[in-house]
């Protein structure tokens, strides 16, 4: 990966640690030449620079999905609430200028196109994928949700990423954990991880 992507990508605002992210960049890196990377959950755009230096490495696109409005964890009284993140106009959470600005240092505009919206609503007028990467609301329903959603469409031999699978419950949240679970009940393959990334591949026959 680029060394300068790779510092920019330490300093912006976001929850993945760097050999995380380096993981994530060489799972795209993989694939990104056989159809458009599609990531749950963009926040202020930290996995997106890894994500889309793949992309701009192998000629590929990255679509990121996200409402902006923060999932519930990140709301005021939560644990991972950002006030810089509020929209004084409105007092609602809005990372969608942040990843705005993300996306311009990192020079990464033409390659990872952000799409504003509920990403089940958008997946209903998706056709494919070489990656998903999930990583939206890390609650039960939309978790599951994104899952449900998203892992049909993946291509043959395509990749998905989950973020946060803690396996002890100690660790973190569970729902996560819940969906690689069941990618692996649904066939897929496991093919590599990193810390708490999970990356699957879906059978070339599945």
């Amino acid at each position: 990966m680029n060394s300068e992507l790779a510092a920019l990508a330490q300093r912006v605002k976001g929850f993945m640690p760097h050999d995380e992210g380096l993981a994530l960049y060489r799972a795209a890196a993989e694939v990104a030449s056989q159809g458009p990377l599609v990531e749950i959950g963009s926040y202020c755009g930290k996995s997106a620079v890894y994500l889309g230096a793949a992309a701009a490495e192998s000629g590929g696109v990255l679509f990121t999905i996200d409402h902006h409005r923060g999932s519930e964890e990140m709301q005021a009284g939560w644990e991972h609430h950002d006030a810089e993140l509020v929209d004084p106009s409105t007092g609602r959470m809005d990372s969608l200028p942040i990843l705005r600005q993300t996306l311009i240092d990192a020079g990464l505009e033409e390659v990872v196109v952000a799409i504003v919206g509920d990403s089940v609503t958008v997946a209903a007028h998706w056709s494919s994928a070489a990656l998903v990467f999930i990583d939206g609301g890390h609650g039960e329903a939309s978790a599951h949700a994104d899952y449900e959603a998203w892992s049909p469409k993946l291509l043959p031999g395509g990749l998905l990423a989950i973020h946060d699978v803690f396996p002890d419950p100690g660790d973190g949240g569970r729902p996560p954990y819940e969906i690689w679970l069941r990618a692996l009940d649904d066939g897929f393959i496991e093919h590599a991880a990193e810390g708490s990334l999970r990356v699957l591949q879906r059978p070339v026959d599945g």
